[in-house]
């Protein structure tokens, strides 16, 4: 190992190795099922493969264009047309990205200057506060109300001020599986009225949404106007390691983000996109994901009947929350641990998507996986 002369003032010291790399390891480590991290178990349809193998063939090998391939961003903004009723223009307003992470940053980036503040809801995805701190803005927090998970907003309203540079809003929500109502939407939209906010809408899992339409950004025309809206095609297509996404926004906004993006990744590789433009003409295979999950998550469900956990309401994402309080009163990190070592099963502990480590005894499960994985899982955690 090497010893750096360098003196090092980290842009994020409080930032270590993230929970889901740490449980995968251990899961891996201790032979115990990974119900941890959020990535299928299961193969994606091979006609996918075959599209990209097709357009590699093709001679399709070399740079595509900054914002992605024409026949992705129009397989896009059609997409969103024909879910949300708003058409964004293919050149100007539709950027494919090297994932939903990379899309999220690249806006972080754009947008907030260093003193500027962004209100996030809590418990939050992990990637977005390390964003913000990174180019020198500040997170402002408001907590999602337990056990439902629902916004506070007399609460985000107290903390818009004139620092205010942005709203992230993830729905469906990960971790806490919770969805924005069409109320919601209003409300944010009147909250952000005659300001300068950009909304910044982290919709990966827009089509496991399982209580009526999901209330993308997009259908709301005063917020659409505001907002970079994120989607990625790995939750959609069961190809996360792909690391494809895309995001939508007005030209304004749009201008703003590819400044950024053209520099920290340019473009992604052609024949990935280009297979996902023929295989996305097919509406049926992104508009029966919700059955196909909703199936896994009765499912996994079931097979915790008897258990000790208490299930919490799952109405999107391919995640199940679940209380374990009828079975320890260890912290959530060191009760996953013991999961892991002691069960056989990989968890997530949903403090760590909390700035102060707030607790309520609540771990996270990933369904996306194949019958006979969670199957397996039940028997070990109906035994806890």
């Amino acid at each position: 190992m090497l010893n750096s002369p360098v003196a090092i003032d980290s842009k994020l010291p409080w930032v270590g190795t993230t929970i889901f790399t740490v449980m995968s390891k251990l899961a891996a480590d201790c032979g115990a099922i990974n119900l941890s991290q959020g990535f299928p178990d299961f193969q994606a349809d091979p006609s996918l493969f075959d599209a990209v193998h097709r357009a590699m063939l093709a001679g399709r090998n070399q740079y595509a264009p900054m914002a992605g391939t024409a026949e992705l961003r129009q397989g896009i903004a059609s997409k969103v047309a024909a879910l949300y009723g708003i058409r964004y223009d293919v050149d100007t307003e539709v950027t494919v990205t090297a994932g939903a992470t990379q899309a999220l940053f690249t806006a972080i980036a754009a947008f907030v200057r260093p003193g500027d503040e962004v209100i996030v809801f809590e418990p939050v995805y992990d990637s977005y506060v390390p964003a913000i701190e990174t180019v020198g803005g500040k997170a402002v927090y408001s907590r999602l109300k337990f056990p439902d998970y629902r916004p506070d907003w007399n609460h985000v309203k107290s903390l818009i001020g004139p620092r205010t540079r942005m709203i992230i809003v993830n729905t469906p929500n990960n971790p806490s599986c919770s969805l924005f109502t069409a109320d919601d939407m209003a409300t944010l939209a009147e909250l952000t009225r005659d300001t300068d906010i950009v909304v910044l809408g982290d919709e990966v899992y827009e089509h496991i949404c399982y209580e009526g339409q999901h209330q993308s950004l997009c259908l709301h025309p005063e917020l659409a106007a505001r907002s970079i809206v994120v989607s990625s095609f790995g939750k959609t297509y069961h190809i996360t390691g792909w690391k494809i996404g895309y995001v939508v926004g007005p030209q304004a906004l749009m201008t703003e983000f590819r400044k950024v993006h053209q520099f920290n990744v340019f473009t992604l590789n052609t024949p990935g996109q280009l297979g996902l433009a023929e295989y996305m003409q097919d509406a049926s295979r992104h508009l029966g994901l919700v059955d196909f999950y909703r199936q896994k998550r009765d499912f996994f469900r079931e097979q915790l009947k008897g258990s000790r956990f208490e299930l919490l309401p799952c109405r999107g994402t391919y995640f199940q929350l679940a209380r374990y309080d009828a079975i320890s009163q260890k912290p959530d990190r060191e009760f996953a641990e013991w999961m892991a070592r002691e069960v056989g099963v990989a968890v997530i502990p949903v403090s760590v998507f909390y700035h102060d480590g707030h607790d309520e005894h609540v771990v996270r499960f990933c369904f996306a996986k194949k019958d006979e994985t969670l199957a397996a899982a039940g028997e070990r955690l109906r035994r806890v």
